[in-house]
């Protein structure tokens, strides 16, 4: 097989090179892939061992928020935020973009947390706005708010679809000169000795070929420890069940913003059908999964628990029913924010963990990762490259939110 890339320097064996190599095919692959391709960089692949999107990039709830504590994340939420509404114009794809906003709302106990994280957000620029429950009560009718002490509204934010981004990302890439293999599992790496120890110069696959790169980046979210653990790496990356439950209310749901209520510890955001999408955002106890081998469906009692929550905010449904329940997995770091840097092992770089978070900042980390393998640094100062470096967890200095809320711990 002829190279697709630079072919300098290609070791002994191998049947292909390229300057970059993405291993994994969801969401956060195909937008580094997408950024790369961007800045004007041909010599690009992306191996995916199924299909593309075919992992938990399908389980996502297609959330569109800057609504984060940590500054960094929360700035790239609002990047997020502000290309679906181009996406259209961008990738040439809405991606199910839905402009139906965001609520969070809080109780007594948080309510200077929640104002101290919104002005951190205005001094962002992100447009974000206080409303009452009486607008809250007409941007969603029948929702109860006697209980929420202070409401804050996106009225940018709402849904999207993930794989449909991720599809339209890969499309624009390979127009762009990136390749994709599918079906294709990359098992470990080759490594090369240098006077600065063993560095990385391509991945494995599981036929025993080995496809050489300038540089590798493993962006296999919540499989991301199994390859790290191929060259010693520990990658603090763990697959975190998340179960869901799409409930009909008895007669189609008018167009409602996305709600993240932190009195109830749930998430709420209606769907194209009229159903109601219902999450959890009580995390106290986390459901540790293998995510390859885990119930995709919810359990009886987070069903009765949720549907508990659900009655509470909404007592007015006329006729519910549970529709459906389906559970992913997050690929949950220790400080709830992304991995994306260097590894420490020359010619490996990390963009995994992304938390829960990832679809909402897929495009800003597209610009992130570019800006950090072609100049070294990223290119907004409100964005950090030390908020996400892995030495961090060793150094005990994790990236966290400025102001935590009171027993819903980090905020999604």
């Amino acid at each position: 097989m002829s190279s697709a890339g630079s072919t300098s320097g290609t070791p002994t064996g191998v049947t292909d090179n390229y300057d970059y190599v993405i291993v994994g095919g969801g969401l956060e692959g195909l937008a580094i892939a997408w950024g790369l391709t961007s800045r004007g960089q041909k010599s690009v692949l992306v191996i995916e061992r199924d299909q593309l999107c075919g992992g938990m990039t399908g389980k996502s709830s297609g959330v569109v928020r800057a609504h984060y504590g940590t500054p960094s994340v929360a700035k790239m939420g609002w990047k997020g935020t502000q290309f679906f509404h181009r996406a259209k114009e961008i990738l040439g794809d809405d991606c199910g973009f839905r402009n139906c906003g965001y609520m969070v709302a809080v109780g007594e106990e948080n309510v200077g947390n929640l104002e101290a994280t919104i002005d951190m957000q205005h001094g962002l620029g992100i447009d974000v706005e206080y409303i009452s429950g009486d607008k809250a009560r007409e941007l969603w009718p029948g929702l109860y708010v006697d209980d929420f002490a202070r409401i804050a509204y996106e009225p940018l934010g709402g849904r999207g679809d993930a794989p449909m981004l991720g599809m339209a990302f890969s499309v624009v890439a390979r127009r762009q000169g990136a390749k994709i293999r599918q079906g294709t599992e990359v098992t470990g790496f080759t490594r090369e000795s240098g006077e600065d120890g063993a560095r990385v110069t391509g991945v494995t696959l599981a036929d025993g070929s080995t496809v050489g790169a300038g540089q590798v980046i493993l962006a296999t979210g919540a499989w991301a420890s199994r390859l790290g653990d191929a060259v010693g790496l520990d990658i603090p990356v763990r697959a975190q069940r998340a179960q869901l439950m799409l409930v009909s209310p008895g007669e189609a749901l008018p167009h409602v913003p996305v709600l993240s209520d932190l009195v109830s510890l749930q998430y709420l955001a209606g769907e194209p059908n009229g159903d109601i999408l219902c999450g959890n955002s009580d995390h106290e106890e986390p459901h540790w999964a293998d995510p390859d081998n885990y119930p995709n469906r919810a359990d009886d009692d987070f069903i009765e628990w949720t549907i508990g929550k659900l009655m509470h905010r909404l007592p007015d449904m006329p006729d519910p029913g549970l529709t459906s329940t389906y559970a992913g997995c997050y690929d949950t770091t220790p400080d709830y924010n992304p991995i994306m840097g260097p590894s420490g092992i020359d010619g490996l770089f990390l963009a995994v963990g992304f938390s829960g978070h990832g679809f909402k900042i897929a495009p800003a980390v597209a610009e992130f990762v570019a800006d950090l393998l072609l100049d070294g640094e990223s290119s907004d100062p409100d964005v950090p490259a030390s908020d996400f470096r892995l030495s961090r967890f060793a150094e005990g200095d994790l990236t966290r939110s400025l102001h935590p809320y009171i027993g819903a711990g980090e905020m999604r």
